[in-house]
């Protein structure tokens, strides 16, 4: 594969972002809901959510805590609860609906009255749970049998729900860890049940972030701090997957630095990366008005023959094990290789798990979205290079779901992969649907924006 260096110009058009993104209906969490009880085959289901770790409870219900732990619980007979603190109840209300919101203080913050509702275990027993039933528990991620000794017992939850569910079911009833049936990175209902409506609002979230992104590539200039720099991004509110970051310097580049008031100097290193939910992009290369053929030949060639090779070998079917190994062999001689797994699946969290890992057997299925998250290392002291965006994996019927319900969307798919085939020289699988306003467009010189990597 040969890279070059072109000028692709590339308009960033504001109007073709929608102001809001598609709504998930009420039936469409049912329906997942109803998939995951199925598939845990437990009396209980009770999945726990805080600030930090929401994107379960999201994918369930739509509602995310803003500052107080919850728990979602479903049971039999059609039993839905969100179980929620003092200021959860009203905001349950207006975001979840369709599902009835249940008081317990002792997920409220410090200092705020439990005279109501005081007690977990009293909540949990008025919604039915109790002796000799099966409980199944959600946490934010589990643990593999290699590092644990009893991978069914709740991990990543709170040690006092664990404690409290034991004490309702008794010894003749089970609490087990079924964290995997959401996360899972082939069979997870997260990874593959995401519906044409959900990859169209994870295409909002992706385009935002993108177009953010490009702002701050295109508007940094030395002599800004990198506070400056970060707010060309015009941040809007959109709900954040990750800390907003935005790092320069001639020292190593800790990508997943916050801003400071360091001012940007001309030949640093630089990147920047944000993330909405359903999508992050990042962009890192050099504060740089001309090209340096070293680092160009050095690290842009093997770096983005990577990326290129990501793009072109994703497809239906693929397993994890090749596209680990593709793209690590696409790095050649080069002194640097991926910092971690060469791509993730993504959802409101992130990261939610990845197939992408050696020997992998694990299988790309339709209903998938990735991020395509490559990060070259290590890098010499000063030199920033990197290209992350995301994409969706449709098969036939998913696509055509797409299209006949959401054609605004599948026109901006079915133009950016026009794109990244005519203008960079990447051809995908028909399967393969990038959701960011520009992937794989990389200038690796900052102050040459229109200047980009190309397969030619």
């Amino acid at each position: 594969m040969k890279v070059e260096l072109r000028s692709v110009p590339f308009t960033l058009v504001e109007s073709d972002i929608p102001s809001a993104p598609p709504r998930i209906t009420a039936e469409e969490y049912e329906q997942r809901v109803q998939a995951l009880y199925q598939r845990v085959a437990a009396d209980w289901v009770v999945v726990y959510g805080d600030r930090e770790h929401c994107a379960n409870l999201l994918y369930l219900t739509g509602y995310d805590p803003r500052f107080e732990e919850a728990l979602f619980i479903a049971g039999p007979n059609g039993r839905r609860y969100l179980i929620v603190g003092n200021e959860g109840l009203s905001y349950a209300a207006a975001q979840s609906a369709h599902i009835e919101a249940v008081l317990c203080q002792s997920m409220s913050l410090l200092g705020q009255t439990r005279a109501t509702a005081p007690r977990l275990a009293d909540v949990l027993r008025e919604a039915g749970i109790g002796q000799g039933q099966r409980v199944a528990v959600l946490g934010w991620k589990y643990l593999e049998p290699e590092e644990i000794d009893d991978p069914t017992a709740p991990a990543f939850v709170p040690a006092y729900l664990v404690a409290v569910l034991r004490r309702l079911v008794g010894d003749s009833g089970a609490v087990t860890d079924a964290t995997a049936a959401l996360m899972h990175p082939e069979n997870g209902l997260r990874a593959v049940m995401n519906s044409a409506a959900q990859i169209a609002a994870f295409e909002w979230g992706a385009m935002r972030a993108a177009a953010a992104v490009f702002r701050i590539v295109r508007g940094a200039r030395p002599g800004m701090s990198e506070l400056e720099a970060a707010a060309l991004a015009r941040y809007s509110g959109e709900p954040l997957s990750a800390h907003i970051m935005c790092v320069a310097g001639r020292d190593a580049i800790v990508g997943l630095s916050s801003p400071s008031a360091r001012q940007i100097e001309y030949g640093d290193g630089i990147t920047t990366a944000i993330g909405f939910w359903g999508g992050l992009s990042c962009r890192a290369g050099m504060m740089l008005g001309r090209p340096d053929p070293d680092f160009f030949a050095g690290v842009v060639v093997p770096y983005f023959t990577a990326v290129a090779t990501w793009w072109q070998t994703m497809r239906l079917g693929v397993t994890g094990a090749e596209l680990f190994d593709v793209v690590t062999a696409a790095f050649g001689k080069a002194p640097f290789n991926s910092a971690l797994n060469p791509g993730h699946l993504i959802s409101f969290d992130e990261w939610v798990h990845t197939p992408i890992r050696p020997g992998s057997a694990e299988r790309v299925s339709s209903g998938m979205v990735f991020q395509a998250d490559i990060i070259p290392s290590p890098l010499r002291p000063g030199q920033a290079l990197n290209c992350e965006d995301t994409c969706a994996i449709a098969d036939a019927a998913l696509r055509e779901q797409l299209r006949e319900a959401f054609p605004d969307v599948w026109a901006r798919i079915a133009w950016r992969r026009e794109f990244m085939r005519d203008r960079l020289g990447i051809a995908l699988r028909e399967d393969v649907l990038p959701l960011s306003v520009a992937p794989a467009y990389l200038p690796p010189f900052w102050l040459r924006p229109d200047d980009v990597c190309v397969v030619v």
